[in-house]
């Protein structure tokens, strides 16, 4: 069995989910499609929420009207006959029964929740009916029936698998089934989601739970690139990453797929394959264990980093500093993505400034904090580059005029990372394009 992922924009127009139904019928193999939102839908539905929030129930409901009308007019170009239409438009008066509803109801964290899983519940069923229509044998299986996540937000792979083997049994005649991506349910047992992008995390999740013979997330670009095409014009799509690579990449800004989708394909050893809906034919990039080549495969860069250095003389040949200045970040429960040390100083970077006021403040009991935000890390990422020669030389020469903050080196086969501003992120990677693969 596979899984088969569909991006919002992949189902983001009628003729599009048409093509998908094309697309999953083209081998006879089992298979698991997981269904994004349709492209446009979580980010009105966080507008929606965030005028509840704001008491702003006028805005909430012209949105909720704007976005009805949005779904109502898909319909006639999704579906043909009579009993397929009436059976849709059910769909979107169910769900948008509750939008309004929850007009009257105070909002809570619980409920922005619930707002948030309307666009992959109205995708899915909307796409079933379609599948009915065109006579395609298939279940549709309720997500929230199986994904779920811990008290402190991980997914519960076990009892994942376990929960939908047992489902999967019950249908051992049928070789289609229908899920959503990115909605689960928390460790109380409520309505709630694997964060923005969560849809490929679902894939990859399913995939492990069944030991797929291959994760596939679909979406409109045809594989992973060398470089960030909305910037740099000449890329290429890469053949075959390592998973470790792939992680690197997905985690310092390759916007194609979501960081955490990485592990649990790595850790069950599920091939994944990123292929462009709009172009089936492109070969896309393949994920696996063996990475098929040494040295420099792509660059990537991830936006709104803040630097913080803390700067003391109790550095000073003193043991337990660093142990103390990551117990402030554990406190307050955010990640560092790059550090650097010196004898009587240590940088960091952080890409979360929700706590970075408290953060600060604790620091200063160390020493002088200043803290820079508009950083970029821009990530180099290839198979062993830290042992290949002549990467650092073609590395550097490339980027003499970029004021470069900090370097990390060493701490990973495969990667070299480079803090710059926020404003020399274009000129560095159209630089590294050009030096390391003379594009």
């Amino acid at each position: 069995m596979k899984i088969m992922k569909f991006g919002g924009t992949s189902v983001g127009k009628p003729e599009r989910m048409h093509q998908v139904a094309e697309l999953i019928q083209k081998d006879d193999e089992a298979k698991i499609v997981v269904l994004s939102a349709l492209s446009g839908t979580t980010n009105a539905l966080v507008e929606i929420s965030n005028n509840l929030a704001g008491f702003d129930k006028q805005a909430a409901k012209h949105n909720i009207d704007k976005l009805e009308a949005h779904y109502r007019d898909f319909i006639p170009a999704l579906v043909k006959t009579a009993d397929a239409r009436i059976s849709a438009n059910k769909i979107i008066d169910e769900h948008f029964e509750f939008l309004n509803i929850i007009l009257k109801i105070s909002w809570s964290e619980a409920l922005n929740k619930d707002i948030l899983a309307q666009g992959e519940l109205m995708s899915t069923k909307l796409f079933s009916v379609f599948l009915t229509e065109q006579g395609k044998k298939h279940i549709l299986l309720p997500a929230l029936d199986f994904m779920s996540i811990d008290a402190y937000d991980e997914p519960q792979v076990k009892e994942i698998s376990f929960k939908l083997k047992q489902i999967l049994d019950q249908h051992k005649d049928v070789k289609l089934f229908v899920t959503q991506g990115y909605i689960c349910r928390n460790a109380r047992g409520e309505v709630d989601n694997l964060k923005r992008g969560g849809s490929d995390y679902s894939a990859s999740l399913i995939a492990a739970a069944i030991n797929a013979s291959v994760c596939e997330i679909w979406t409109d670009i045809s594989g992973m690139h060398n470089n960030d095409p909305r910037i740099v014009d000449k890329t290429v799509a890469i053949e075959q990453l390592s998973f470790d690579e792939a992680a690197e990449l997905a985690y310092f800004g390759a916007k194609i797929l979501h960081p955490a989708s990485i592990w649990p394909a790595q850790m069950y050893n599920v091939p994944v394959k990123l292929l462009n809906t709009m172009a089936p034919e492109d070969a896309g990039t393949t994920i696996q264990e063996s990475a098929g080549s040494v040295g420099v495969k792509a660059v990537a860069a991830k936006d709104g980093i803040i630097a913080i250095n803390i700067r003391s003389s109790r550095m000073l040949l003193a043991y337990g500093f660093l142990r103390k200045i990551f117990e402030v970040f554990e406190k307050y429960r955010t990640s560092i993505d790059m550090i650097t040390t010196s004898e009587v100083a240590v940088s960091v970077t952080i890409d979360n400034d929700s706590h970075l006021n408290e953060i600060l403040k604790e620091l200063e009991a160390f020493g002088s904090v200043e803290a820079d935000a508009d950083q970029t890390i821009v990530s180099i990422v290839g198979n062993e580059i830290a042992e290949t020669k002549e990467v650092l030389s073609h590395l550097f020469d490339s980027i003499k005029d970029i004021p470069v903050r900090m370097v990390s080196y060493g701490g990973s086969r495969h990667n070299i990372s480079l803090l710059v501003p926020g404003s020399a992120k274009k000129q560095t990677l159209q630089q590294l394009n050009k030096g390391l693969f003379n594009l």
